[in-house]
């Protein structure tokens, strides 16, 4: 059997020996006809102008009580990704229900002001224009621990049993939305198992319309703000007295977030003002605002870069048999115990930036501020920019990344940076001073990172970095004009950022962590899930699944340290819900602890743990409830590598 890096090479390789079925904008391809993987060397690059996100329009505004509502729903639309003249795809976006043209993927940017709360009915819209549900775009596994809506009341949320491999599930899509470095109650989480069905009008009788914890959380949020949450819809609100930061939305339904944020559903929340931000004028702006007319040039940008691949027909290509993954073909149910569909990683062989393949964005000889954000599902990204796209790895890069903040707001100083390294679910702000670059120049941000799973180390001396001509570029930067106004900005290397407070001491240190296991009953076939869970006595990890008791049970009000135990081969981004942790240090068995990296040393939401090391930080639980941590690589994530956590009485 060949190893599992050896067939993801294979399959980043071309695209011309791999099929899918495929269908109409309304039918997944995979339920109609054979077609072809589209190569991904068949795409003109930087043909298409990048893409900035628009601002979310609000649907009322209550001045009395500070909080802004908006109405955001979940629907199916075509949009085109790859260059005009290739066909569009069908993509999953959110939008405002009362503004049909702000649907889109990614979504709309969710603007948020310090203060100020806001207030999201989020409606699952995934039907037809019969009212008819939807099936998913891409095949679902039905054998995993997951949100399961045939299973009934008995059975949802649960692993179901079969006596046969069963086929992708095919009935309405759970989902339910999370604020992803968001500081808010429990019943505004986005918990995994508080997910919902449209309200479509074929729901088969028996099916569980709503996940286990929906009914609880609604109840509580209704009698705290007297708001009601009607079918199909779910009311979050998000108090945002947090730090100024940049923060995302995504869907976290359980056992297929990584298949709806795939789809498209995915957007960024920017979270302005307050002590811990900059007067107007010191960073790189304009930012987009509601009402902005069109052609208006952005000096703030947000960035989010995700690998997709794609059929010739242009519709999304995910893989729907465990062969894509290792090629291992059986025996599933009744024979083992590996599940036919769910692949553990999945690496696409085509960048995607902002909803589009290999943009281009014009940019004049002054400072831009970026956002960045790793939206992909498993893949590290190692960002330079650099002249020549094709140059040979490791490349020399031409301009530095001067990061100003992480997921948890700014630094507490400006960070200079040749390349930056992000897990999926990490942010970092940053300002690229273009002011040297003649106008005329092309530069290019490039990746780095491997085609396959993270493991650290250096590319080209401890892994081969992504395939040059496709996966290792990501977008292309052209200096075409002259200044149009002049740059009044600091330079970031005299920048002051807000005051930083770090975390007191801690009260209690936990041991966690991660571990992968193979198949029970077939020698070397694996892994077959992924999983977190604690440390014994003698320092062994006792692995625990989604299912299992409550283990990590901080007091409210308590600073904790968490020593993350990576026993795995492969780097993991761990996420801890509704807090923001510093990292302490790092440590590989046998040396001494290392520090942070530069531009870890602000506050952040997710962590490279890396292999064979434990990687420890310190976090304040104040929200006392139900959460969730895992490992933020979305098939992880899917199969059992994410575990409750309460903060206060159990």
């Amino acid at each position: 059997m060949a190893t599992r890096r050896q067939f993801i090479k294979t399959c980043l390789g071309g695209g011309t020996g791999l099929f899918l079925p495929a269908g109409s904008a309304s039918t997944p391809a995979w339920l109609g006809f054979p077609s072809r993987v589209l190569d991904p060397t068949t795409i003109d690059k930087y043909v298409t102008e990048l893409a900035v996100p628009s601002v979310m329009p609000w649907a009322e505004r209550d001045e009395a009580g500070r909080v802004d509502h908006y109405t955001i729903g979940v629907r199916q639309l075509r949009q085109q990704i790859l260059p005009a003249g290739m066909p569009a795809t069908t993509v999953w976006g959110y939008g405002s229900t009362r503004h049909p043209g702000s649907f889109a993927y990614p979504s709309c940017t969710v603007e948020a002001t310090f203060g100020r709360a806001i207030r999201v009915t989020w409606v699952n819209q995934l039907l037809d224009r019969h009212g008819n549900h939807l099936p998913h775009l891409l095949p679902v596994d039905p054998t995993l621990h997951w949100a399961n809506p045939e299973g009934g009341i008995s059975w949802r949320d649960a692993r179901p049993t079969f006596t046969s491999t069963p086929g992708p599930y095919t009935g309405p899509v759970p989902i339910v939305t999370h604020l992803h470095g968001g500081h808010n109650t429990q019943e505004s989480d986005g918990y995994p198992e508080a997910w919902y069905l449209p309200r479509a009008s074929d729901i088969p009788d028996g099916y569980a319309r709503v996940g286990s914890f929906y009914e609880q959380f609604k109840m509580i949020f209704e009698d705290q703000f007297n708001a009601a949450w009607e079918p199909g819809t779910a009311v979050f609100q998000y108090a945002n007295q947090e730090r100024a930061a940049t923060s995302w939305f995504h869907d976290h339904a359980l056992g297929v977030t990584r298949l709806n944020v795939y789809a498209g559903l995915a957007g960024f929340y920017l979270l302005r003002g307050g002590p811990a931000d900059l007067p107007s004028g010191v960073l790189p702006g304009p930012a987009p605002k509601l009402g902005d007319p069109p052609g208006r040039h952005y000096y703030e940008i947000p960035v989010v870069i995700q690998d997709r691949s794609f059929s010739t027909d242009g519709s999304l290509f995910y893989p729907a048999s465990r062969t894509s993954f290792d090629h291992f073909t059986g025996p599933y149910i009744p024979g083992s115990d590996i599940s036919p569909i769910w692949n553990p990683e999945f690496f696409g062989n085509t960048m995607v930036t902002n909803g589009r393949t290999w943009p281009a964005l014009s940019v004049e000889p002054r400072r831009y501020r970026l956002r960045f954000l790793n939206g992909c599902n498993a893949r590290f990204l190692i960002l330079k920019i650099v002249t020549d796209p094709m140059a040979a790895r490791p490349a020399a890069p031409v301009l530095p990344f001067w990061q100003i903040g992480s997921e948890g707001g700014f630094l507490p100083a400006p960070v200079q940076r040749d390349q930056l390294l992000t897990a999926p679910a990490e942010r970092a702000d940053v300002i690229v001073d273009f002011t040297s670059i003649p106008v005329g120049t092309d530069l290019y941000l490039i990746n780095e990172g491997p085609d396959e799973p993270f493991k650290g180390g250096r590319a080209g001396t401890d892994f081969r970095s992504a395939a040059p001509g496709t996966t290792g570029q990501v977008m292309k930067f052209t200096v075409s004009r002259p200044l149009a106004t002049p740059d009044r900005t600091v330079p970031p290397a005299h920048l002051a950022l807000p005051p930083f407070e770090p975390l007191g001491p801690a009260s209690h240190t936990r041991q966690v962590s991660l571990q992968e296991q193979n198949s029970a009953v077939l020698r070397g076939v694996g892994p077959r899930v992924v999983m977190l869970g604690t440390v014994d006595r003698h320092g062994n990890p006792t692995p625990m699944g989604w299912g299992d008791p409550i283990t990590e049970n901080p007091a409210l009000g308590a600073t904790e340290i968490w020593e993350i135990h990576n026993s795995t081969g492969d780097a993991h981004p761990i996420h801890i819900h509704e807090v923001q942790f510093q990292v302490v240090d790092r440590q590989n068995t046998g040396h001494s602890a290392r520090p942070p990296e530069p531009g870890e040393s602000g506050f952040k939401d997710t962590v490279i743990a890396y292999p064979h090391a434990i990687t420890r930080v310190k976090a304040t639980f104040d929200r006392a409830g139900q959460y969730v941590w895992h490992c933020h690589m979305l098939e992880h994530e899917d199969n059992e590598m994410m575990r409750p956590y309460r903060v206060g009485p159990a």
